[in-house]
């Protein structure tokens, strides 16, 4: 079974956010970056299927050379290769675009990602990524099975939990529960050592066009003051007359 999972590279979330350029731009200046961690979910799950069934797992992520150290800590935790497609992400469309090329040109069987990102929580690219394939698709994975072709798996629904099975090829897009944080790995000093002989290969892009354009960004306003109360009458006058939350 041949794995490739989609690996995106997102500002810690302990990161202080700011933006440059009259708020047009993310201002990237003293942010850490990171596998994105519903990535590494699935990153996890995958070394999983590689170490019990033999797959081969290749991590793909579409961005410009500062994203390869995120690739690199894939190929440490145990990924066998990586691609990096030279191109700058603008938008979810675009990058499953270019996306889909690599998993037709691979010929892989399974497509694992995250179920979003942690920067713009689009929740696009893994059903984007399937349709564009006509691939099987599921969201919000929590539970995954492979026996050959058929695929039992286990996905996060309103109220519960709903049990599906499927084949492959498919995308799936995973997040906690289809390993638990106890799982997730950290990369070693052997493992460090052996990434920086993997292959990480540069491919070009295909050209997807770009579908839509950030104009600009804006912050949370910032929280008002605690209020003390102290009797639940004037909780509730204030819950009604000032919250307007009842």
């Amino acid at each position: 079974m041949k794995i490739l999972v989609c690996i995106s590279h997102v500002p810690d979330t302990t990161s202080k956010i700011n933006f440059s350029d009259n708020n047009t731009k993310f201002d990237t200046n003293g942010v850490q970056f990171v596998i994105n961690p519903y990535d590494e979910f699935s990153l996890t799950r995958a070394m999983w299927f590689k170490e019990k069934q033999g797959a081969s797992v290749t991590v793909v992520n579409v961005g410009d050379p500062s994203t390869e150290p995120t690739l690199r800590k894939a190929l440490a935790i145990g990924a066998d290769n990586a691609i990096r497609v030279n191109a700058v992400p603008t938008d979810g469309l675009m990058v499953a675009k270019e996306l889909a090329e690599i998993v037709k040109n691979g010929g892989y069987d399974l497509v694992l990602a995250g179920k979003e990102s942690a920067d713009y929580n689009g929740q696009m690219v893994p059903g984007m990524l399937a349709s564009l394939l006509d691939f099987n698709f599921v969201n919000g994975c929590v539970g995954m099975e492979v026996e050959g072709t058929n695929v039992s798996l286990e996905r996060e629904i309103d109220g519960g939990e709903e049990k599906v099975s499927s084949s492959l090829p498919m995308v799936v897009a995973g997040q906690k529960g289809i390993v638990e944080e106890k799982d997730l790995r950290i990369p070693n000093m052997r493992g460090i050592m052996m990434a920086r002989k993997k292959p990480l290969t540069v491919v070009e892009p295909a050209g997807a066009a770009t579908g839509s354009v950030s104009q600009s960004f804006e912050k949370p306003a910032p929280k008002g003051a605690v209020k003390l109360v102290d009797n639940v009458d004037e909780l509730i006058s204030l819950l009604h007359n000032e919250a307007k939350a009842i």
